[in-house]
């Protein structure tokens, strides 16, 4: 599985039409609803708003008011046939006045989302695991160098010492000495 390493707007016209595509690296449906809402703002004078997401197992598109997929559904394919996650992708269209029928549309919609992903930056994403460590205060320096303070995503003063962090799948023998807790499978 692959994602993209940072947020991209690419833009191209067809037959007058203009399609803006932007890509986003989400991790939630909030982001999601957030980033559809900021567009809708930014854009407010647009046609369409259509859009594709994949989250690890969620995935949802949508047409937007175009003809029943004609435009969210070509973008998820483009995204699967990529092997994308972590992914919103919005393409915010301008009609030009000059109809472009179903295959027209599905050729628009597919070639944006195709393009954008060719110009961004992407990267590999690796088997990873978010894990809870409950060891005793004086491992605490041991344990930041090992997982890496950017892995890092909270740590708890009670009784023991609580750190919840992202590891490599691989490393996981690393920390065998340690009560560990998987709390689930994820990616990086």
């Amino acid at each position: 599985m692959k994602r993209i390493c940072e947020n991209l707007t690419s833009i191209q016209e067809i037959k007058k039409s203009k399609f803006i595509t932007k890509l986003y690296y989400v991790k939630t449906i909030e982001e999601v609803k957030k980033y559809l809402e900021d567009i809708k703002k930014e854009y407010k004078d647009a046609t369409h708003y259509c859009y594709a997401y994949i989250i690890d197992n969620l995935k949802k598109s949508s047409d937007d008011g175009e003809p029943g997929g004609t435009a969210g559904v070509p973008m998820m394919e483009i995204l699967n046939k990529h092997n994308m996650n972590y992914i919103l992708c919005i393409i915010v269209r301008y009609f030009g006045g000059i109809k472009l029928g179903a295959g027209g549309l599905v050729r628009a919609y597919s070639s944006s989302v195709r393009k954008s992903l060719e110009e961004a930056q992407i990267k590999e994403l690796v088997e990873a695991l978010h894990i809870r460590i409950k060891t005793e205060y004086q491992n605490e320096n041991k344990l930041i160098q090992l997982l890496g303070k950017e892995n890092i995503i909270k740590k708890e003063y009670k009784e023991s010492l609580i750190i919840e962090g992202i590891i490599k799948k691989e490393e996981i023998d690393h920390f065998s000495s340690l009560k560990i807790e998987i709390i689930e499978k994820t990616f990086l």
